[in-house]
């Protein structure tokens, strides 16, 4: 598990060398054909604990990794994103934990934003892909398509709302709405109160800024055929399980290019829960630990 996460660090910091070198002044960038914006995270969750029914999971680390590619042509109708998007959860767990040790999915992204008026704009996104609990099982019977639709009014300079539902018929309840706003306070000042990542920033300087805030996920896989019989629970063969959590923390933005951005985060895991929903069987957070995310994100 250390080893896993010294590369996923090093290969976090080999990109960010390649991204501050290679990045380019806006004004200069106009050969490459083609816009878009781009992330890669990487996050380790220290040593925490989940229970069930009594029968405790303790002293599991994880380790999350993230890559996202989303290319964003113009068209008459507005913004294709066209993109795809690696996911993947990783827990230290103990021998017998009837708890899968890998989640992840692999996914195409589609979708478009467009301007309905000056006030109003909306996106449409879908992420088909195969959602499942470790390279040997990707296969088309874990395939899926969450989507979301979601719309901003632009109330002033200063003030937007945002409302939205997303879709996801393999969770318990596949239909989930969401409501937020973005307030810009003062000219340092800024609360971002929209899901998945509500925060409240403040600028420090062009390149620099400081928030606090919380990280919301929640996510649907299918584990393999055989993984009921293997922990003495058959009906979990090929079941499906829902992956949550909650985040709260601090960090920074620094700004190292015209096209990137590098974060830095540190806080505690106040909430997780591993539910197969169907099968009943949910094992819920015991203990909290503390986590580290860093990551590199932007556009061109």
């Amino acid at each position: 598990m250390k080893m896993l996460l010294l590369r996923s660090l090093v290969l976090t910091l080999a990109a960010l060398i390649f991204f501050a070198k290679t990045g380019l002044p806006e004004e200069n960038n106009g050969f490459w054909p083609l816009s878009g914006e781009f992330s890669a995270e990487g996050t380790y969750v220290g040593e925490g604990d989940v229970e069930r029914g009594g029968k405790h999971v303790n002293d599991f680390d994880e380790i999350d990794s993230n890559i996202r590619l989303v290319l964003t042509p113009r068209i008459k109708l507005g913004i294709l994103r066209l993109g795809a998007e690696w996911q993947r959860f990783s827990f230290g767990l103990p021998e017998g934990a009837a708890l899968p040790n890998t989640l992840q999915s692999f996914s195409t992204i589609i979708g478009l934003d467009a301007q309905l008026s000056d006030s109003i704009l909306v996106r449409a996104e879908a992420q088909p892909g195969v959602y499942n609990s470790g390279l040997g099982h990707l296969f088309w019977d874990n395939f899926n398509m969450p989507f979301l639709v979601g719309g901003t009014y632009i109330y002033s300079p200063n003030l937007q709302l945002v409302l939205g539902v997303s879709v996801n018929v393999e969770q318990k309840y596949p239909v989930i709405p969401a409501a937020g706003f973005r307030w810009k306070i003062a000219p340092q000042w800024l609360l971002d109160a929209v899901l998945p990542t509500p925060r409240l920033q403040y600028e420090m300087t062009r390149a620099v800024s400081l928030y606090a805030g919380a990280t919301v996920r929640d996510a649907t896989f299918r584990v393999d055929d055989e993984f009921g019989d293997s922990h003495g629970i058959p009906r979990l063969n090929h079941a499906v399980i829902t992956y949550s959590e909650v985040r709260i923390g601090a960090g920074f933005d620094w700004k190292i290019s015209p096209i990137v951005t590098f974060t830095g985060e540190v806080g505690y895991q106040p909430y997780r829960q591993f539910d197969f929903y169907r099968a009943d069987v949910r094992y819920h957070q015991d203990g909290g630990a503390p986590y580290g995310t860093i990551s590199l994100h932007g556009a061109f």
